[in-house]
């Protein structure tokens, strides 16, 4: 381990020395408007803590699925039980994982039921433009559960009509675990689609599938999604788009949630989703975006896979959301306000039929007509069926004190309701798991955040600090093996965090150049409430140390990357993951190879469940213009 450290710093030294040598050049990031509900902010004026991976960034990396391109972005925690998307939980700057909200295009995609759910996103990594990571409390941007942050996956716009198709397959070429079976465990997937572009309306279709037939006992994955996206240009002032989605998970759950005695269970997930949105430029200062998103899940949790009579968990939620978004521009700044309705509820053998409605009104203000100032202020205030009335304020000031330089100060509000699994559970009589706690009150947070941001060319900076302070935190605990785990409020929980990032690209010659984005995030508790001699079920989890190094060289049609991830949770040993990509592009074709976890170190993320070794990958993707 001192070995591979020493080679990890070793590669970071030379790249700070470069941050000058660069000529003046344009990214993709200066043309990126963060996709925010109401007001639409160019990314180099944010005054947030956001961070945005690309399409050509995701393409240079060494990743199958949306769960492994999030773990190269700074301060976002992804914890997987198993490769090829079979499940994962997501968290950021040390918060819980049921404190995080995702969304697709703007389509809050959380399920009431679990935040294990969050991430049964029916959407292949060929469709997505990029994903932006909005950090610290977002309630008065996308309402309740934003706790810790926000997640939004933007899908692609096509601009020209293109058939496409992607097909990959790998392994450790390493033996199956003792009692499952002869032979090596290996996996691979396949994804196939089309875009339609026309002058007025634009479609998007594609479906993939992946399969792993698994390295330990009762750990086989296999998924398929399903995507549609179609946008309508009625005329210059007036579209509609339309959303669909379906996913079929199902993966053996062998030391998933309550190891050691469920080494036989199985999960089958489906979900289903449609979204219906329109855009009104109602006049040359006003614009009007209404939207209606349905999202089904089914969840069929079998602890014994061979015996669907005992211990087995069905749940079905459906979440039906309404809402409208405005921006109304004036000579002072520009206004975003609305309002958002949605229903949640579910059907479950073990957790009950519940039903609970959540309504929400927010009003935002952004202005720059004070010199080298950018103000964005606002409100959400909410009421749920459950919990009652409650506002979240928040306040984010931008000063540009000289050319490349800006300081920025965040305040903001937020709160996580609890999902109906850390209210109402109840395993006891069946497998003597889990239960919930239907006394358990929300978490609402305050966060304060400093940072400084530089950008020169090609060459850019930020590093800063927060302090968030959590009342009525919710934990999992149980004071023995023997007992069930229950949740708690806790008190304050209180985190505070120091955050470091530069990336830069590097043109060396007229056919080459050179990129890399490090990034450590520092996270330590200032105080957490716990009863003494409890067992938490994920305060050792949370990550304490987190170094990555992404690097990538291209010249012309090859293309090479390096990229390193060192992470250090609380009570557990550190671990390097390094990970190798090498491609060549031919006009309609690229062809690459991939070395995953390239010093074959031993890792969990979560729970019980270790992940692959040293992995050996090949992959093709073509794509043709019609």
């Amino acid at each position: 381990m001192r070995t591979r450290l020493i080679l990890f710093c070793s590669l970071i030294s030379p790249l700070i020395s470069m941050g000058q040598k660069t000529n003046s050049d344009s990214t993709i990031l200066q043309e990126v408007i963060i996709s925010e509900n109401r007001l639409q902010t160019p990314f180099n004026k944010n005054v947030r803590n956001i961070q945005i991976i690309t399409k050509q960034e995701i393409e240079r990396l060494p990743v199958k699925s949306i769960n492994e391109a999030l773990s190269f972005i700074g301060g976002v925690d992804i914890r997987q039980r198993g490769p090829f998307g079979a499940q994962a939980d997501i968290s950021i700057d040390g918060g819980s994982f049921e404190q995080v909200l995702v969304l697709l295009n703007g389509i809050k995609i959380s399920d009431p039921q679990t935040a294990h759910h969050s991430m049964n996103i029916p959407v292949s990594l060929e469709n997505i433009e990029r994903i932006e990571i909005l950090k610290g409390p977002a309630a008065r941007i996308y309402g309740i559960n934003a706790l810790t942050g926000a997640v939004n996956i933007v899908t692609t716009k096509p601009e020209q009509s293109t058939i496409s198709a992607h097909t990959y397959a790998g392994s450790s070429f390493e033996g199956k675990e003792e009692n499952d079976g002869e032979g090596l465990y290996w996996g691979g997937g396949l994804q196939v689609g089309g875009n339609l572009a026309f002058n007025t309306h634009q479609h998007i279709v594609s479906i993939g599938k992946d399969k792993y037939n698994g390295q330990r006992y009762n750990s086989s994955t296999e998924n398929t999604k399903v995507f549609y996206q179609g946008r309508m240009q009625i005329d210059e002032r007036n579209a509609v788009d339309l959303t669909a989605g379906y996913l079929y998970n199902e993966f053996g759950a062998n030391g998933f949630y309550a190891a050691p005695g469920d080494r036989e269970s199985y999960e089958i997930v489906e979900t289903k989703l449609v979204g219906l949105s329109s855009s009104h430029q109602i006049s040359d200062k006003f614009s009007l975006r209404p939207r209606l998103s349905y999202r089904y899940n089914a969840d069929d949790y079998r602890y014994f896979r061979h015996d669907l009579n005992t211990s087995r968990s069905l749940h079905h939620t459906d979440v039906l959301s309404a809402e409208v978004n405005s921006t109304w521009n004036t000579l002072i700044g520009d206004v975003g306000f609305g309002l958002e309705s949605r229903s949640e509820e579910i059907v479950s053998s073990n957790i009950g039929d519940h039903h609970r409605y959540n309504h929400g009104v927010y009003a935002e203000f952004k202005t720059e007509r004070i010199k080298n100032m950018i103000w964005n202020l606002g409100s959400y205030l909410n009421y749920n069926t459950q919990y009652g009335w409650q506002v979240f304020p928040g306040v984010d000031v931008g000063y540009l004190f000289h050319p490349g330089w800006k300081l920025a100060f965040n305040i903001g509000s937020s709160q996580r309701i609890p999902s109906f699994t850390d209210l109402y559970l109840d395993q006891r009589s069946a497998t003597g798991g889990n239960i919930g706690n239907p006394n358990l009150e929300s978490e609402n947070a305050w966060q304060y955040e400093f940072a400084v941001h530089y950008k020169k060319s090609n060459f850019e900076l930020q590093t800063g600090y927060f302090y968030r302070d959590i009342s009525s935190f919710i934990d999992r605990i149980r004071e023995s093996t023997a007992e069930p785990y229950q949740p708690f409020n806790f008190g304050n929980n209180k985190m505070q965090g120091f955050n470091f990032r530069a990336s830069q690209a590097v043109p060396i010659h007229a056919r080459s150049r050179f990129q890399y984005a490090l990034s450590y995030n520092y996270l330590t508790p200032v105080s957490t409430v716990r009863s003494e001699g409890m067992d938490s079920k994920y305060g050792i989890e949370s990550l304490k140390h987190q170094l990555l190094l992404r690097t990538s060289y291209i010249q012309d049609q090859l293309h090479l990357s390096f990229n390193n991830r060192l992470l250090k949770r609380e009570l557990k040993a550190a671990y390097l993951i390094s990970d190798l990509r090498i491609g060549y592009d031919l006009p309609n074709l690229t062809f690459y190879t991939d070395i995953t976890n390239l010093f074959n170190q031993y890792y969990i993320e979560s729970a019980a469940v270790p992940m692959p070794k040293r992995w050996f990958a090949l992959g093709a993707k073509y794509r043709l213009a019609l």
